[in-house]
């Protein structure tokens, strides 16, 4: 089955269809997810408003990726990317400075670890099944990126 972008559960899993541009459809979702975390932070400038934003988005993702994965028989598709969103949601929970600069940071150190996918994220990735699997390995490649980003910080 294909995506029915008149679903909305298809169409935020698709990150409003950034999980389908060629190549690297986790890279667009991931830069939309940038994009909203710039304008959520620069409308509410609170980080409790983000830490909150990402605890309902990840629900709702896990909810949204399994429907969704269900729906086109495809067990988390490179198509889905609600979970990258979700995961620069949670960085932007615990950036150390809101600049251009960590911004960016952010966006390149996880994808790094988003496609390199180092212990235990491979893990998760190929053992936990369900929306929680889709999202979980997204999360720890943010956790990761959010250590990354305040050792960055505190050395410099």
């Amino acid at each position: 089955m294909k995506f029915n972008l008149k679903n909305p559960i298809h169409l935020l899993a698709v990150g409003f269809g950034s999980g389908l541009i060629k190549p690297a459809p986790g890279t667009w979702g991931s830069l939309l997810g940038t994009l909203i975390a710039i304008l959520i932070w620069n409308l509410t400038a609170s980080t409790t408003f983000f830490v909150i934003f990402t605890i309902v988005s990840f629900s709702l993702g896990c909810y949204i990726c399994q429907k969704t994965s269900d729906d086109i028989q495809t067990h988390d598709d490179g198509r889905i990317v609600w979970d990258e969103i979700v995961a620069i949601f949670f960085i932007f929970s615990f950036l150390p400075q809101y600049t251009v600069t960590y911004y960016i940071l952010a966006f390149i150190i996880f994808r790094i670890f988003d496609i390199w996918k180092p212990y235990p994220i491979r893990y998760i990735d190929n053992h936990v099944s369900g929306g929680l699997g889709i999202m979980l390995d997204d999360i720890i490649a943010a956790v990761y990126t959010s250590f990354t980003l305040y050792c960055f910080f505190r050395i410099l």
